[in-house]
């Protein structure tokens, strides 16, 4: 479970304090899909640092289940990044020399893993997402949603209990959009994620069980739809 507590982020910029976040107090319980929206500059990209334990507040306080983020020391941000926490971007982020397979091994390498524990994992991973066919391709020889879904298998196969998704359809056409949103919710329900979405798309916000505007540094509650509801009853319970 997150804990946000009057969580506030000011960066110095052209002589001027500008305030990414403002005083933001939130809770997100365990596996629950929270779609977060908002204008450019509104504050998404910072609340969604605060979260994956990439940067720490100017003052409050960010709690994911026992560890305080917000005080935690660089080395053991980057253990629970490593363990913890998948991330998804917009970008994908895969490196072009390596093929599939070696792009979702990197995720493992910081952990204790045998090299021939990391390629079965991997292998897994692809395949479940659909993609054990293509794990000697190199990204340039995958489309978009193909290398969008190899990102999702380096992000899941460390099996982590959070899922942080930048804009993670946003280079995608509308018919590879919904197919990676059924991929990123199917995974949300079998294996009881949480699962937030940073997004600008509508429709891709109106599928999750909640929705959160940030705008000028401060939340507001948004709601849900009765659909994304329903899929939510019918997730399972966190443990």
């Amino acid at each position: 479970m997150y804990e946000l507590k009057n969580v506030t982020k000011t960066y110095n910029a052209s002589k001027r304090k500008v305030t990414a976040l403002d005083g933001v107090t939130l809770s997100i319980p365990d596996g629950q899909m929270v779609a977060i929206q908002g204008p450019t500059g509104g504050g998404k990209s910072t609340l969604l640092q605060m979260l994956g334990a990439l940067d720490r507040p100017t003052s409050g306080e960010v709690q994911l289940g026992a560890s305080m983020l917000s005080k935690l020391g660089d080395h053991k941000l980057a253990e629970i990044r490593a363990k913890e926490i998948g991330f998804v971007f917009q970008g994908f982020n895969l490196i072009p020399t390596l093929t599939a397979l070696e792009n979702v091994e990197t995720a493992l390498a910081p952990l204790s893993v045998s090299a021939a524990d990391r390629r079965r994992r991997a292998h897994e991973a692809l395949e479940s997402v659909g993609l054990a066919e293509r794990e000697s391709h190199l990204p340039a020889e995958l489309s978009g949603g193909q290398q969008q879904r190899v990102a999702i298998a380096r992000a899941l196969v460390k099996s982590p209990d959070v899922l942080l998704a930048d804009e993670p359809t946003g280079a995608l056409d509308e018919g590879t959009r919904d197919e990676i949103m059924e991929l990123l919710e199917s995974f949300w329900r079998d294996q009881g994620l949480t699962l937030i979405i940073v997004t600008h798309d509508s429709a891709v916000a109106r599928r999750a069980e909640r929705r959160l505007h940030i705008k000028g540094g401060k939340v507001t509650e948004v709601g849900a739809s009765p659909s994304a509801a329903s899929r939510a009853a019918s997730a399972p319970a966190a443990a």
